[in-house]
């Protein structure tokens, strides 16, 4: 008698499924969609940030490609190419030297300025070529951004590579510069990578940043550049943080240009490392990242709709 139950159970549910069933499979057979009516709706990660590392991981290839694309594009029909990127260093580096180095003798802690002031134009022409092109990338890609998905902080993070190009081509000057003064080269000259790598997280942090406010605000793509002019003068570009008063240090200390500047010369010239300025400027990079990262993240699904 149990079995025979079960039994009727098990038919009365496998006839329950088979009529439940049969409308799926005769809309199938008349040639209606099954997703007919559905409508698919693509978010961001909700977590506090929603970059997605990962994800951007797996579109490395388009990053590549727009890296490529954009190296190829700033040296399009131009007569001397790559040579730009020494170009703009070299002659920023003469008019410091004859005006501040010569004329005003801006103290260079002991390095010859013509070497002192390259130096530190190196990270600060490519930290600001990066911010400029990556605050106007995303204005720039409008048919790119609302039609196709991808992680949008591919387009802002392409120019930051592509300026790594230039840096490269523009350290070529340097080496004879070196040979020319007689410039000793010590085992410090091996921590230099590491303030390229921190150069490239500050211009990524704030080149997204700026790239998420010009969607938004088109008069930033006119404030930036008069802001980076400003934070030239701010850094120790032209003149050595020693000549800083020791009451404002600490305020002088919390621009991370400062520390990367600095750690430049220190690993081409041989000098001292100032290990509490590094630190603060590495933290005070990482942060920015952190930041922008999150802002951007915020404000990437409205993109498509006010650029």
């Amino acid at each position: 008698m149990n079995l025979d139950s079960r039994d009727s159970q098990g038919k009365s549910g496998a006839s329950h499924l088979t009529a439940t069933s049969s409308p799926a499979a005769a809309e199938q057979r008349s040639g209606k969609g099954a997703f007919e009516g559905t409508q698919i709706l693509i978010e961001a990660n909700g977590s506090p940030l929603k970059l997605g590392f990962g994800e951007v991981w797996r579109y490395r290839e388009l990053l590549y490609f727009l890296t490529w694309r954009d190296i190829k594009l700033r040296y399009r029909q131009t007569f001397l190419g790559a040579t730009w990127a020494i170009i703009q260093p070299l002659f920023t580096m003469l008019l410091f030297t004859v005006f501040f180095g010569r004329l005003v003798r801006v103290p260079s802690d002991n390095i010859p300025y013509p070497l002192f002031a390259y130096a530190g134009l190196l990270p600060w022409t490519f930290l600001a070529n990066a911010i400029l092109n990556s605050a106007n990338s995303l204005v720039g890609n409008t048919s790119l951004i609302t039609k196709v998905y991808f992680p949008r902080v591919i387009i802002p993070a392409a120019p930051v590579l592509a300026g790594l190009v230039d840096l490269a081509v523009a350290f070529v000057l340097l080496i004879p510069m070196l040979i020319y003064y007689q410039a000793g080269v010590t085992w410090r000259l091996l921590l230099l990578p590491v303030f390229i790598v921190m150069t490239t997280l500050l211009a990524f942090g704030c080149g997204i940043l700026a790239a998420a406010l010009n969607v938004r605000f088109r008069d930033v793509r006119y404030t930036l550049p008069f802001l980076i002019q400003l934070w030239l003068f701010a850094s120790p570009v032209i003149y050595p943080a020693s000549i800083i008063p020791l009451k404002w240090q600490w305020l002088f200390g919390l621009n991370p240009l400062n520390g990367i500047i600095e750690g430049f010369r220190s690993s081409l010239f041989g000098r001292p490392f100032h290990w509490s300025t590094i630190t603060l400027a590495f933290a005070i990079s990482i942060l920015t990242v952190i930041f922008s990262a999150s802002f951007f993240s915020r404000v990437e699904d409205s993109f498509a709709d006010v650029i």
